[in-house]
């Protein structure tokens, strides 16, 4: 993996300035090039294939999930960070309204947590029609439909064993991929958020239409200030 260590970095059709411009990544953002010498050739998020300058790039290994501190905010916001990073969300803007959602999902605490965690599991299986399905994670995954998609992609058996969406790496890629493919509802974050506009009150569907959305975009902004603060 390579980190962008400029600003912003163009994307050119070819190697070489002389190429016009086809798109920019933003500093910190990680990629994988197809090739690894002078002028490296990127493939974007239409298939297309665009050029950037190797000057403006560093090695950068990517983290395993391991190494990450789950049991401390601070160590689960750098995870999530990683995980958007790595699943294609590297806008500022794009972890900026991820973190913030995860915030609201879980009370502040970044711990996986059961839907209506402050209830008991018996108010649950009373309450909840897909019980045992109910929503866990970062973000609430619910309906076996859904549990069973994510144990085919990660091959772990959710359907069986659901509370193994509350394990933090488990959960972590959940949430990522939920966003960047629109898993959760249909709407991907990169709809509302992208280099061209970031629409923070518009994103909420992406996760339950818009319940709290005007919270939530509130606190977007404050971890887009905190994410691009020099």
């Amino acid at each position: 993996m390579l980190k962008v260590t400029a600003t912003s970095l163009n994307i050119r059709r070819g190697p070489g300035k002389r190429f016009p411009v086809e798109g920019q990544l933003s500093q910190g953002e990680l990629i994988e090039p197809l090739d690894t010498a002078g002028w490296l050739p990127v493939e974007l998020e239409d298939g297309t294939v665009g050029w950037v300058s190797a000057d403006f790039l560093a090695e950068e290994p990517a983290p395993s999930p391991d190494e990450f501190d789950f049991s401390t905010k601070a160590g689960t916001v750098e995870a999530i960070k990683e995980e958007c990073r790595k699943q294609g969300l590297g806008l500022p803007a794009q972890i900026a309204y991820v973190l913030a959602t995860v915030e609201w999902e879980t009370g502040g605490t970044f711990r996986p947590v059961r839907e209506a965690y402050w209830k008991s599991e018996e108010w649950r299986r009373r309450n909840l029609r897909y019980y045992p399905y109910y929503g866990r994670g970062y973000v609430q995954l619910t309906w076996k439909e859904n549990y069973r998609k994510y144990s085919e992609i990660l091959g772990v058996d959710l359907v069986s064993e659901p509370d193994l969406a509350l394990e933090p790496e488990t959960a972590l890629f959940i949430l990522a991929h939920g966003f960047r493919t629109g898993a959760f509802t249909g709407k991907k974050l990169t709809d509302y958020v992208n280099e061209e506009k970031t629409d923070f009150l518009n994103a909420r569907p992406c996760i339950n239409a818009l319940d709290r959305a005007g919270e939530i975009a509130t606190l977007a902004e404050g971890w887009l200030r905190r994410l691009t603060a020099v």
